[in-house]
């Protein structure tokens, strides 16, 4: 049941959070590969990415990729959170107080997104080329033109076998490991913390609310020169060999950024990745504590 609430929280954080998603992806894929100053620069700011969008590709073009989005975080956030409550049923998180140990929590968030990371891959696969599909006027990044998630899952398994479908897959793992470890075990912490000392208690879940904010800017911080690369590993062509055609790895990525775009290029995007993790982290970490308290409540009552 531990998996299913995890789930059931990031699908409804995911809804609200894609918008700033497809922002995301299409910022950090502009001027790939290229020196500033010599790309053009479609989308300047979120507000002016967003008008961009919408004014090419139509506003339903701002939930682009949302259905594997949604599948991804019902699987990610599942098993990621579901390994991390059972470490925490388990005894495995607090100490004699009750209170989490920082780095048990990092450790166990860690693992969680790691595996998370590795069954969620092939749905953020198709999500990524799904969302940065656009129209010839503002594209950036190699585009794919797959019509939906089925057509795209099954056009990668023809041209690349079951295990094309896991390309970049060591990418997306890093980046979930140190995304999940830096956002859940800030959270525990922080909520913790101000529990102890009645902080933000006028309300059940407010508490809560605060502590997801303070835990999505640990964790943009902390992820977005990771999520770059994944996102670039994603949405790279591959050749007849089943290999990607810009990049070879984590390493080979990291190492042409640097080189022709600079080191500020790891932080692409995070404008709208901040936007998108403050609302996502939110919204799934109070999904989270309200469903825990009511699978409590139907528990007790059974």
């Amino acid at each position: 049941m531990d998996f299913v609430v995890g789930g059931l929280a990031g699908v409804g954080a995911g809804f609200f959070s894609n918008p700033f998603d497809v922002v995301k992806t299409r910022m950090q894929l502009q001027g790939e590969l290229r020196a500033k100053g010599q790309h053009a620069v479609y989308y300047k700011n979120i507000p002016h990415a967003m008008a961009t969008i919408v004014k090419h590709d139509g506003i339903s073009a701002l939930q682009k990729g949302l259905v594997p989005a949604l599948w991804f975080q019902l699987f990610v956030n599942g098993v990621r959170l579901g390994i991390y409550q059972q470490a925490d049923d388990y005894g495995l998180l607090r100490d004699e107080d009750n209170n989490t140990i920082f780095v048990n929590s990092f450790v166990f968030g860690s693992i969680a997104g790691m595996c998370g990371g590795l069954v969620g891959s092939p749905l953020q696969l198709v999500k990524t080329q799904l969302m940065s599909y656009s129209s010839e006027k503002i594209a950036v990044g190699t585009q794919h033109g797959h019509p939906g998630t089925i057509f795209a899952l099954t056009r990668i398994y023809k041209q690349n076998g079951f295990l094309g479908l896991w390309r970049g897959a060591h990418g997306m793992m890093m980046r979930n490991s140190i995304g999940s470890a830096s956002q859940i075990a800030s959270y525990a912490v922080f909520r913790e913390w101000m529990d102890n000392n009645n902080f933000f208690q006028q309300f059940k879940y407010l508490s809560a609310f605060v502590a997801s904010n303070f835990g999505a800017i640990v964790k943009t911080i902390a992820l977005t020169p990771m999520d770059v690369i994944m996102t670039r590993l994603y949405n790279q062509g591959v050749g007849e060999n089943g290999r990607g055609i810009l990049y070879n790895g984590i390493i080979d990525c990291a190492r042409k950024i640097t080189k022709t775009e600079g080191l500020l290029a790891f932080y692409k995007g995070m404008g709208p990745s901040y936007l998108r993790q403050a609302p996502h982290t939110i919204l799934l970490l109070v999904f989270w504590d309200i469903l825990k308290d009511l699978q409590k409540n139907l528990a007790l009552e059974s």
